[in-house]
């Protein structure tokens, strides 16, 4: 007989990250330790990075796309006076500079890399350039050129300055944010050059910390399999920052056959959404539970993930 495919597991799992581990081979074991047959992680955390890693089984993968987009929170230390070809500790030194910044003139420059900015992505990323890996074509001394991307920073605060060559931000942004190319660039605004030195992910959407539990003690719990589903947040979890509308058994039964309703025909009110939001999505929920997610378009509600 062939090996079973796993058992139909849905929920978050929240991974503290350690260092040296790839976010992959982190859902690996997940996967295997659960006995799950289908699991996915949110939001690609570097080998060198540590920190909140959701991962997600069965159901919860469809979630997945709603914690890519939603807002993180990171600790990073930048190391000043050095850059490096991966822009943190793991790259070959490229160029150094003596000049070392106050904290006043850090501060001074950070306000120009907060907001709606472009960012230059690391060379060692994952990015894709004529269907290769930019880190792939870096490694064999072909380095791409590649173009400023669109990124939301929300706010970049120095918590800490241990000493001149080291300094400790407190970063809040969007989705597809490098943290590498923040630290880079936070260097060169101030007149230096930097590489990142410690970074850590402390929120991933609606996750912190606080909810991550770490791979060995997971492992730990291995002797005691049964009780391992109970640290698994339900998969609608991901969604709690979206706006939330009561639908009736009935109205539910429709838009999980696909079908869109007359916002006029719906039982309970409506939220208020802007005007000039084409991308306003809602959680439809009966009671507690919710059935998945729609969204108002030309005068109807029309379902665009059910759970």
């Amino acid at each position: 007989m062939g090996r079973k495919r796993g058992q139909e597991i849905d929920g978050w799992l929240i991974v503290d990250k350690a260092l040296e581990v790839g976010s992959t081979d982190v859902v690996n074991r997940a996967r295997r330790l659960f006995d799950a047959r289908k699991a996915g992680h949110a939001g690609t955390l570097d080998p060198l990075a540590t920190g909140v890693l959701p991962i997600a089984f069965g159901r919860a993968t469809k979630t997945i796309p709603y914690i890519m987009d939603a807002t993180k929170r990171y600790r990073f230390t930048l190391f000043l006076g050095e850059s490096r070809t991966t822009d943190d500790r793991e790259g070959e030194v490229l160029t150094v500079s003596p000049h070392r910044p106050t904290d006043d003139a850090i501060r001074a420059c950070l306000p120009s890399l907060t907001g709606d900015v472009l960012q230059v992505p690391p060379v060692y990323s994952a990015l894709k350039v004529g269907g290769q890996r930019a880190y792939d074509l870096a490694r064999a001394g072909k380095p791409p050129e590649l173009p400023p991307r669109p990124a939301r920073i929300d706010s970049i605060e120095l918590i800490e300055r241990p000493d001149a060559e080291h300094a400790v931000f407190e970063v809040q942004s969007g989705k597809g944010v490098y943290m590498r190319s923040l630290a880079r660039d936070i260097a060169l605004a101030c007149g230096t050059v930097g590489h990142i030195a410690v970074l850590r992910r402390t929120k991933c959407g609606p996750f912190s910390e606080e909810d991550a539990i770490t791979l060995d003690n997971l492992l730990q719990n291995d002797e005691n399999a049964p009780a391992l589903p109970a640290l698994l947040r339900p998969a609608a979890t991901a969604l709690a920052d979206i706006p939330a509308l009561a639908v009736t058994e009935a109205e539910a039964r429709a838009l999980g056959f696909g079908q869109s309703i007359a916002l006029t025909d719906l039982t309970h009110p409506m939220p208020a959404w802007p005007d000039d939001s084409k991308e306003f999505v809602l959680r439809a929920m009966i009671g507690e539970h919710v059935i998945g997610l729609c969204r108002p378009t030309d005068g109807r509600l029309k379902p665009i993930r059910m759970l």
